[in-house]
């Protein structure tokens, strides 16, 4: 069932007790909205009318692209993840928005630039999507597609408010994830979600990338108004709050951020904050100007990070082939008007 647009947004957008309000509003009963809801995020009896223009598969992960109607796309990702007992989720990575302003020199959604933010509706349809027509047993959730969460905060927050109803998509909070490149002010905010009592266990993950400013700076413009001191006060003021251990994302790029001392600099930085470092092998851009590294390069700097006393996690590399790995995901036909600056290798 293919209702109008409109409807099937209202129903997607809203959490089950603002939805309520907007029945008892219209003279609806709330108990019929209420059935609504749940048949929409619980059942997927209905479905938007956007359609999946693009799904590739390898192995076991699929890339899938949705048409927002306006001639603009957003990506998502289903991505099978392996926990430390052994058992097989499912993982899906949420865009929310279409490209990005803020340039990181390594990924393929800035060469976009930015083009709009995703409605909650547009986010919430990835999920609908992964789960209902992909029939995928979706167990947890990061917001690391397309975009930077940060700037489209409200959105990314109501969503999560809709995602973790027991009721609706029943995501525990503790297996929901947003990533972002440094925004301060974003963090805190987050924070701020996050000590209310529903959302203590939510996750924050930060894109670090580099054990120094100077090497940040070059590959994040980012740094250069949101620095590694206020970066890391927002990191500490997060785990002062109650906040779980933070997911710090290190893309590991050959020659640019993989020197013999730099595993060091960046535990130095890190001190004091409860964390985990996530190693992603860089996973090349189109045109990039950088290869993947070695397997042996990985390792080494892996074990020189153990040896300075940090919890280090290797991110298994899913979909680099098919452009649907880590700072992969973007619209090739696509691009901002001025180059990407990227860093000297």
């Amino acid at each position: 069932m293919t209702p109008p647009p409109g409807q099937i947004d209202s129903v997607l957008s809203s959490t089950r007790a603002d939805f309520r309000l907007q029945a008892k509003a219209s003279g609806e009963s709330v108990d019929h909205a209420d059935t609504r809801w749940v048949d929409v995020h619980r059942h997927g009896k209905m479905r938007s009318g956007r359609t999946i223009s693009q799904q590739i598969n390898e192995h076991s992960t699929i890339k899938f692209t949705l048409d927002l109607g306006d001639g603009h796309q957003s990506e998502s990702v289903i991505l099978p993840m392996t926990g430390r007992t052994g058992r097989q989720r499912l993982t899906l990575c949420l865009s929310s928005q279409v490209g990005c302003a803020l340039g990181c020199g390594f990924c393929e959604t800035a060469a976009m630039g930015f083009i709009r933010n995703l409605t909650v509706a547009e986010v919430l349809d990835q999920w609908h999507v992964a789960k209902f027509r992909f029939d995928s047993p979706i167990s947890n959730i990061v917001f690391m597609g397309m975009g930077e969460p940060m700037e489209n905060l409200d959105t990314v927050l109501q969503a999560i408010r809709i995602l973790t109803d027991r009721s609706g998509p029943a995501i525990a909070p503790s297996r929901v994830a947003v990533s972002t490149v440094g925004r301060v002010a974003g963090i805190d905010r987050y924070r701020d979600f996050m000590t209310h009592e529903d959302f203590r266990r939510v996750r924050l993950a930060v894109s670090v990338n580099a054990p120094n400013a100077e090497i940040r700076r070059e590959l994040m413009p980012i740094t250069r108004s949101d620095s590694m001191p206020e970066l890391h006060q927002a990191m500490s003021d997060w785990i002062a709050s109650g906040g779980k251990p933070i997911l710090i994302e290190y893309v590991l790029i050959p020659g640019v951020n993989d020197a013999v001392d730099h595993p060091a600099q960046l535990a130095r930085w890190l001190e004091g904050i409860d964390c985990r470092i996530n190693v992603i092998p860089y996973n090349p851009r189109r045109n990039s100007p950088w290869p993947a590294p070695t397997e042996s390069s990985v390792d080494v700097f892996i074990d020189a990070l153990r040896s300075e006393g940090c919890r280090v996690h290797r991110r298994k590399t899913l979909g680099r082939s098919v452009m649907a790995a880590c700072g992969q995901l973007g619209n090739e036909h696509v691009r901002r008007k001025v180059p990407l600056r990227v860093p000297r290798a």
